[in-house]
């Protein structure tokens, strides 16, 4: 009787907490008008290099002069922080705080590898970055489906909708040797 009573009391307190999650998060599936206007997302970023693989959980909130990347553990805990403004670029992970005029400086002195912050802000939302040639592929309904810019590819493989303005859920980047996976869970409005 009391297991019966404890699995029942579990489950409303999980669906209550469900419910809530749900409306606490207004999700938001268009591509906003202007190119590099806000956003947060939470998702997950996945990534090989070489022969070395890690992940981890993803909250990016993006303004015009400020980007708060959050690299989380399993259970929400902080890993890695990288966070931008017109100062520059600081990365905070394992107790050690680093700084640099710019993420793709930043990561590449402490993690071994390019993160393409610069461009990332724009591709993230399936758009080409302002001021570099680029190539684009769409596929039947408009959606980008390759992006190629900087010397990068980018592959996206699934959207929020079938709209040619939806915000894109899964891409891929690559250079090199250099793959780096983001899946998105939740767009949340701005």
């Amino acid at each position: 009787m009391r297991i019966r009573f404890a699995r029942c009391l579990l489950l409303s307190v999980l669906a209550l907490l469900t419910g809530c999650a749900s409306h606490a998060v207004v999700k938001t599936m268009q591509r906003p008008a202007q190119p590099d206007a806000p956003f947060v997302f939470n998702g997950r970023v996945a990534v090989k290099h070489g022969g070395e693989r890690s992940s981890a959980g993803l909250r990016w909130a993006h303004a015009a002069n400020e980007d708060d990347i959050l690299l989380l553990a399993p259970l929400g805990q902080t890993v890695a922080r990288i966070h931008r403004d017109p100062q520059g670029v600081t990365l905070d992970a394992s107790g050690k705080h680093h700084v640099a005029q710019n993420a793709e400086a930043l990561t590449q002195q402490v993690l071994g590898w390019e993160l393409p912050l610069s461009g990332l802000r724009y591709w993230v939302m399936a758009l080409p970055a302002n001021g570099s040639a680029f190539d684009m592929q769409r596929d039947a309904n408009g959606q980008v489906t390759v992006l190629r810019q900087d010397g990068w590819e980018i592959n996206y493989s699934r959207y929020a909708t079938a709209a040619a303005d939806s915000l894109p859920l899964r891409f891929a980047l690559r250079r090199e040797k250099l793959e780096i996976l983001i899946l998105i869970d939740e767009w949340e409005k701005q």
